[in-house]
């Protein structure tokens, strides 16, 4: 497997900077999360963009994926949340990512988010990226997330599996693993103190299942990206990323080793 952070840890950080912290603390990728607050968003130019994927290719480091924003099961009209779909799909081609992430949104509406993801599947195949529907609020379960996918039945539509979501949803590892394995883009990586208290720590050092997680991957012959996903953005008092990256790195090695 491949180790990447997210940059809703390192906030508004600039992308020369966030290249320099992989680099430096032996990540190969960078999940980058696309809000117009950030230096890297659907917002860019053409001219941005080419800078941008350059200085990715020179760092020798890949973008793993972008991580949108879009909510495919929200309320209203189709039309804005394809096109705010279609955008990230652009973005992620112009940067070379095989991956774009959306959150579902809305309870009791699988048929629309399955209708969503299914019309922008096609534009997605033709950019040569993959729709990723993260375990993520109203779908926080492998199970949840396996309804609105099973609709879709499209190869460029996947999941995206935060382990802190499917943990808080009341499944097991294993169970995440057998509902996502036919889907899974890559994995989102984290630890908080408990069920009441999200805020983000230290990769090691609170109560979610990352040995199980990671074993369960390595058994089953696994061998995609496991992304840190450091929630910095949403909590302010959090100890800077920038610090603890390389002990994170060093986390998810050792439970790399141990499951092999």
């Amino acid at each position: 497997m491949k180790l990447a952070f997210s940059t809703l840890g390192v906030p508004g950080l600039p992308l020369a900077d966030v290249l320099r912290l992989a680099s430096a603390h032996g990540y190969h990728g960078v999940e980058l999360r696309a809000h117009p607050e950030e230096p890297v968003h659907p917002g860019l130019g053409p001219e941005e963009r080419v800078a941008a994927a350059a200085a990715c290719k020179a760092a020798g480091i890949e973008v793993v994926g972008i991580a949108g924003y879009v909510r495919v099961a929200a309320p209203g009209p189709d039309e804005p949340v394809i096109q705010e779909l279609y955008g990230l799909l652009d973005l992620a081609r112009d940067l070379g990512s095989g991956f774009v992430r959306v959150f579902p949104g809305a309870e009791d509406a699988d048929a629309t988010a399955a209708r969503r993801l299914g019309t922008a599947a096609e534009y997605a195949a033709d950019v040569g990226v993959r729709i990723l529907l993260e375990t993520h609020d109203s779908h926080r379960t492998g199970a949840d997330a396996i309804r609105v996918l099973g609709l879709v039945g499209h190869r460029h539509v996947g999941a995206l599996w935060d382990v802190m979501h499917t943990w808080l949803g009341g499944e097991q590892p294993a169970e995440s693993y057998a509902a996502l394995a036919p889907h899974l883009g890559y994995v989102q990586v984290k630890d908080i103190a408990s069920a009441e208290d999200t805020a983000p720590l230290p990769l090691g050092a609170g109560v979610l299942p990352l040995a199980e997680c990671v074993e369960v991957l390595s058994r089953h012959g696994w061998d995609g990206w496991l992304c840190w996903e450091y929630e910095k953005r949403w909590y302010e008092g959090a100890a800077p990323l920038e610090d603890l990256l390389g002990a994170g790195h060093d986390h998810l090695a050792r439970l790399l080793n141990d499951s092999a």
